[in-house]
């Protein structure tokens, strides 16, 4: 089982991945906003954070190089909407491991998390 931090500021999209998680077997952790995700991932070191890149208080990308500056290791997959291809290479090259485009395929989330985790 691993541990999940999924980050949207949409709250019906982080009930849908967390139940998808969970139906997994993960253990998941939630945060509405890039500095809850933060403090959230320095509070829990998760093994894998899935974060939307559009949000309040602290977008995506900062949340990201934040995430990334206290641990290089960290494996972050970025949760996008369609449109969004300029910043999805921002995110790579700031350390993002992956890019999911919502609205999201389940069987895609998935496959993409156990590459991740494998």
């Amino acid at each position: 089982m691993s541990k999940i931090l999924v980050v949207d500021d949409a709250e019906f999209l982080r009930v849908r991945l967390t139940k998808m998680l969970t139906a997994d077997g993960h253990d998941v952790h939630q945060a509405e906003n890039g500095l809850k995700a933060v403090a959230t991932y320095k509070d829990i070191h998760p093994d894998l954070v899935l974060m939307d890149v559009t949000m309040p208080e602290m977008d995506g990308l900062t949340a990201l190089k934040e995430i990334v500056k206290f641990d290089p290791k960290a494996r972050v997959m970025m949760l996008t909407a369609l449109g969004q291809e300029s910043v999805v290479l921002e995110a790579i090259k700031s350390g993002a491991r992956d890019f999911v485009v919502k609205p999201f395929e389940h069987d895609r989330v998935m496959k993409a998390i156990a590459k991740l985790l494998g």
